[in-house]
């Protein structure tokens, strides 16, 4: 039997997980989860700790005989030296080496991948990518990043900062994201739809309205996107605009991406496959205005496959590329 071990570092958790490989998939045998920050933490003491809860699993599991183990992160980040560069979800990681004590401890080959990079490759290996040729991935949770999969190979870039979406500017003025007002990330993330929900509430509070998801003006911090989506699908006037405007957006920016790339695939993440029966329409009509037809004719769009496990199976893909071919 083959196994791999994936780690997903992200600013609230890190998790450790061991695959089997089950001919062309991979099966999730184990896997724990911690909080990154508990408060007294370092980058190196939460790599002891990574290290530590990996033997863990291992022991449990029989002691296996590891292939190799891949990491994903959130960038920027040097892939080729192993190198984290300050992710802004990660204060204080300024060109920690994760690849060394990995490698020097397991004495196996180690990657690291960006988090948007390796959930494409994830998809594109065991999920709705499977048999894609170009096939761009939108990660569409707490930000908005892109993981782009060009003539059957990852397409990272020249500094491994290819695929920064988020960063594009759709409006001269609007929510912000990714430090720009009116950008892609700021119309289309977890944290920029509530901004934009939160700035849309306070007018109708205003206006003496109630809006379903900020009744009152002291539950405008509390604004979240998933409160946005549920009174949506309650019908609440005001969380419809909201998803209308999103829905929009979004579309502008996938014909970007169909105009630019012509890919065959874009898969979408995290609140596209929660929201798509609200958000699919609102895309779809956007993109038959915006995208050249010739290329949106041989693109589909559809939602992420893996789901709440993407990160997991986005760590075991980093894993996955460093076996023989």
């Amino acid at each position: 039997m083959s196994w791999l071990a994936g780690i997903d570092i992200g600013g609230t958790k890190c998790a450790v997980c061991l695959g089997e490989i089950e001919g062309s998939g991979i099966r999730i045998s184990a896997r724990r989860s911690f909080p990154t920050d508990n408060g007294n933490t370092t980058p190196y003491s939460v790599i002891r700790r990574l290290i530590a809860t990996l033997d863990e699993l291992l022991l449990e599991q029989g002691s296996p005989r590891l292939l190799a183990i891949g990491i994903s992160c959130g960038g920027p980040l040097d892939s080729r030296q192993g190198l984290i560069l300050s992710p802004p979800n990660l204060p204080g990681w300024n060109g920690v080496d994760m690849v060394r004590p990995l490698r020097e401890h397991y004495g196996i080959a180690v990657g690291l991948q960006n988090d948007a990079n390796a959930c494409a490759l994830a998809e594109w290996k065991w999920g709705a990518g499977r048999g894609s040729h170009n096939m761009v991935f939108l990660t569409f949770g707490t930000g908005m990043g892109a993981g782009l999969i060009l003539n059957g190979a990852l397409y990272s870039g020249t500094n491994d900062m290819a695929g920064e979406i988020g960063h594009m500017r759709l409006e001269a003025s609007g929510p912000d994201g990714y430090g720009k007002a009116g950008s892609f990330e700021g119309y289309c993330s977890g944290g920029g739809i509530a901004k934009l929900a939160r700035s849309m509430a306070l007018e109708e509070l205003r206006k003496g309205e109630s809006p379903l998801f900020c009744p009152k003006a002291g539950m405008l911090d509390a604004i979240t996107a998933k409160k946005v989506g549920e009174a949506a699908a309650q019908g609440d006037p005001l969380a419809l605009k909201v998803w209308g405007i999103v829905g929009k957006q979004l579309g502008r920016g996938l014909a970007v991406l169909v105009d630019l790339l012509n890919p065959e695939l874009i898969v979408i993440g995290s609140i596209y496959g929660r929201q798509q029966p609200l958000l699919e329409p609102l895309v779809m009509q956007e993109l038959q205005r915006e995208a050249l037809p010739y290329s949106m004719s041989v693109c589909r769009i559809v939602p992420a496959q893996l789901s709440e496990q993407i990160g997991d199976y986005a760590s075991l893909s980093v894993a996955s590329r460093l076996l023989p071919s």
